[in-house]
């Protein structure tokens, strides 16, 4: 078994560095030519998830369950989400780019071959909601949606630095 096949057969596959990695990289494929950095690709990665947590006409049902305290998951999964992007990287689907303002992420040429293959209900419906995502977020500044998980999600949450986490949350 390969590492890949290793990393991905644990008990909590919404939780695993893979499926992440590939939750990201449908994002930044909808996105694309968009780049985004660390903190906005983790806003999204929450957000293609819980599209509910939006509001407006025609708002995609959420992927995953509405728990009471889904807002507190972006508080831990920068880290996670930090460590996709890098394995998306590392097999040529993500792209890293040095900006002014630091680095950003975007999908690599070869994303929509690959993403192309997954034709499981779950990724269909993934890859819509990432669609209508862009759509909706088409134009706007990163201040902007910044903004927008504020008003719906909270400042708390929008706001986070992994260096600001108790040390058992990064376990």
């Amino acid at each position: 078994m390969g590492p890949l096949e290793r990393h991905a057969s644990g008990a909590h596959p919404f939780n695993s560095t893979l499926e992440t990695g590939i939750r990201a990289l449908v994002v930044l494929d909808a996105l694309y030519p968009r780049r985004c950095d660390l903190l906005e690709i983790t806003w999204l990665d929450h957000l293609v998830v819980h599209t509910g947590d939006l509001d407006g006409l025609g708002v995609p049902e959420s992927l995953h369950p509405d728990l009471p305290n889904r807002a507190g998951e972006l508080l831990v999964r920068r880290q996670l989400v930090e460590k996709s992007l890098r394995l998306m990287q590392q097999v040529h689907l993500v792209d890293l780019f040095e900006t002014e303002d630091g680095i950003a992420f975007g999908a690599s040429e070869d994303a929509p071959s690959y993403l192309a293959l997954l034709q499981a209900p779950y990724s269909l419906a993934l890859k819509q909601r990432a669609k209508w995502m862009a759509d909706r977020f088409e134009g706007m500044q990163t201040a902007d949606i910044r903004a927008l998980i504020e008003g719906r999600i909270g400042r708390w949450t929008a706001d986070f630095r992994a260096e600001e986490l108790p040390a058992e949350l990064l376990k």
